[in-house]
């Protein structure tokens, strides 16, 4: 008997499904293992033909026999699963196209109403400033002159001629390249090539021009050119003061000495004024317009004699080319400070830096230093005399040698030992006896005094390139520190230091910071004078007046100076010979010397200090020698020049041995 056939729709998505009717399912289906694809493809077949055909009977277990099967064809593939799309309502997107449009409308509407309605001043004062620039107008720099209004350096006015070439007249065009060649040495070609730039509307065609060149081109009418108005740092010649005064650069500020020092107040202000600018980046000045008038510069006016300056460069290049020194420094100073010359040597022409350089360039009146030798013996004594440990009567014993620790001092010639007063001691410019001396005194108190005297510390002068020198504390020094400080060694100094050590004396012991500036000088005239110098008091009267006597045996001819001596003038000065560090080895072997005179005049009444350095002489090196006979030059000039009368005392007799 046949079962009924299944009429139970087969779901072929079911990978369990089997074609035997009443099977039942199993609880989980059978995942079938994965294939290559030819064995899933017989697999999906031998499934199919596992399901068979309704109408076949399939015979149970136990009735004996396999049943009879029908192949049948592959059941259809599965149908894809797609989402289902519905056109949208074109209506709708067209309107929301239109209010998008709309809005960007709106945006560009109101921006253009802002710009050309509401800030259209605004906008257009930018838009003009994109096509102006403000330069600078060249203004008046101020003089640099001596204490009588003499220049050291100015400025004058000159002119820079430059054509616009969209202005010339086609028919002048050939006249106006031919007065700019014949009046200012010009080539022809370059010329006309700047008179016939394009789309150019600036070309310069001649730059330091004088004023009176230019008016009588611009009289001529010529379309088309025109001149600016500028000016050039002018230094005098022959002045020599150019390590002091200094140089400016190619933008016109100070580069070196006072007019760096002085650079604000010489420079003054420059004025402002519009230029239009070209699509070339060229400047059009003719469109421009004034901003801002330049303020000149002021002047300076300075303590030195100009005629006093010149004389002292002259005299000690001379000196140190005769004896062929590598350089030297000269100064010539008031009691009170005021520095009426300050020269150097090697220098330079001011005209023409580009030849030099910075060594020509420094001002070795201040950024020089050296050991100041037996110029130094002043301080020693005075300190001496000023605290009572002696007196200018008090005798010593003194050899020629003397030891102390490992080092032996010894005087600048042989003698047998002596027995000469503090005045001997000083006239004969004794180391030994100046050691003993510093004995007394002690290290605390030298140092205080020299301190006091200004060095180790800044003049005040407050020049580029000043060099303070070098003063140790005394708790670092050693055994022989004392004895080599007290005669100007193991200390160093610059010249302008060492002036002021004797300026001091010659003051009646108050010292007064050197000064170089006397003031200022406005548009109108008006004299400012500079802030009144620091002083104090160094030493007394009275010990200043000892010192200025003992000084004054030094140039008599029992002394180490008389070549210092000026005819119908009581001088008072001091030699000084020291040994110079050589720089290969640091020690003093071959490093040669340091020659030095300082002094004033006239004795009694002092009115200058002149200090001379020469800085490692050839075969004369003694400071007398070397230096004396500059001193003595500088010295008979500036008592001239300062209408110094003669001297009508005579030097009291004063008692140099036992």
């Amino acid at each position: 008997m046949s079962a009924p056939r299944d009429r139970r729709p087969r779901d072929p998505r079911r990978p369990g499904a089997s074609g035997r009717s009443g099977s039942r399912p199993s609880k989980r289906p059978q995942r079938e293992p994965r294939r290559p694809d030819g064995a899933a493809r017989a697999s999906a077949a031998a499934r199919a033909a596992q399901a068979g055909s309704a109408g076949h009977r399939v015979r149970r277990s136990g009735e004996g026999g396999a049943p009879r099967r029908r192949t049948a064809p592959p059941p259809p593939p599965p149908p894809l699963l797609r989402r289902t799309f519905r056109r949208g309502d074109p209506g709708k997107r067209l309107k929301l196209g239109g209010v998008l449009i709309a809005v960007v409308i709106l945006l560009f509407a109101g921006r253009l109403v802002q710009i050309q309605g509401l800030d259209a001043e605004s906008y257009a004062e930018a838009a003009s400033n994109l096509r102006l620039q403000t330069i600078d107008i060249p203004t008046l720099r101020g003089q640099i002159t001596d204490a009588e209004g003499n220049p050291f350096a100015l400025s004058v006015e000159v002119r820079t001629v430059f054509v616009d070439p969209a202005e010339v007249e086609e028919d002048e065009r050939d006249q106006l390249v031919d007065e700019l060649v014949t009046r200012f040495d010009l080539e022809e070609d370059e010329v006309a090539a700047k008179v016939d730039a394009t789309p150019s509307r600036y070309q310069v065609v001649a730059t330091e021009i004088t004023p009176e060149a230019w008016g009588e081109l611009r009289d001529l009418g010529l379309s088309g050119v025109g001149a600016e108005v500028d000016y050039n740092r002018v230094y005098p010649e022959e002045t020599g003061a150019a390590d002091l005064v200094g140089f400016v650069g190619s933008e016109g500020h100070g580069l070196e000495g006072l007019e760096g020092y002085l650079d604000s107040t010489l420079a003054g202000e420059a004025g402002k004024r519009q230029v239009e600018v070209g699509a070339d980046g060229t400047q059009i000045p003719m469109a421009g317009g004034l901003v801002r008038d330049p303020v000149p510069g002021q002047d300076v006016r300075l303590t030195l004699d100009r005629d006093l300056q010149f004389h002292m460069a002259q005299v000690l290049a001379d000196r140190v080319e005769e004896l062929d020194a590598e350089g030297g420094s000269a100064i010539a100073m008031l009691p009170t400070g005021e520095i009426i010359g300050m020269a150097d040597y090697p220098t330079y022409d001011q005209s023409d830096i580009q030849s030099t350089g910075a060594e020509e360039w420094s001002n070795g009146a201040v950024h020089e230093t050296f050991e100041p030798g037996s110029t130094n013996k002043v301080i020693t004594i005075g300190s001496a005399l000023q605290e009572g440990l002696t007196t200018p009567d008090t005798v010593y014993t003194v050899p020629y040698a003397q030891q102390y620790y490992d080092q032996t001092f010894k005087d600048s010639s042989y003698h047998e030992t002596q027995r000469l007063t503090v005045n001997g001691i000083m006239a004969h410019s004794s180391n030994v006896g100046t050691i003993k001396i510093a004995d007394q005194v002690g290290a605390g108190v030298l140092h205080t005094y020299m301190e006091d005297f200004g060095l180790g510390q800044p003049t005040g002068l407050h020049l580029p390139g000043e060099e303070a020198g070098v003063l140790t504390d005394p708790d670092d020094w050693w055994g022989t520190q004392l004895p080599s400080v007290s005669i100007g060694h193991s200390v160093s100094v610059n010249a302008t230091q060492m002036a002021s050590v004797y300026a001091t004396i010659a003051n009646g012991g108050v010292r007064v910071d050197p000064t170089v500036v006397a003031g200022t000088v406005d548009a109108e005239g008006e004299f400012t004078p500079s802030d009144d110098p620091e002083q104090r008091r160094v030493v007394s009267q009275e010990t200043a007046d000892q010192l200025a006597l003992m000084l004054e045996a030094v140039t008599s001819d029992e002394g180490t100076a008389p070549e210092a001596r000026i005819d119908g003038y009581r001088v008072a000065g001091k030699t000084g010979t020291a040994n110079r560090i050589n720089p290969e080895t640091g020690g003093y072997e071959d490093g040669g010397y340091t020659a030095t005179f300082a002094g004033f005049a006239p004795a009694d009444a002092p009115e200058v200090v002149v200090q001379v350095v020469l800085h490692n002489p050839q075969g004369t090196y003694y400071g007398g020698e070397a230096a004396g006979p500059v001193f003595n030059d500088i010295m008979s000039f500036a008592l001239q020049s300062l209408k110094v009368p003669p001297t009508e005392t005579e030097p009291p007799a004063i008692r140099l041995e036992e």
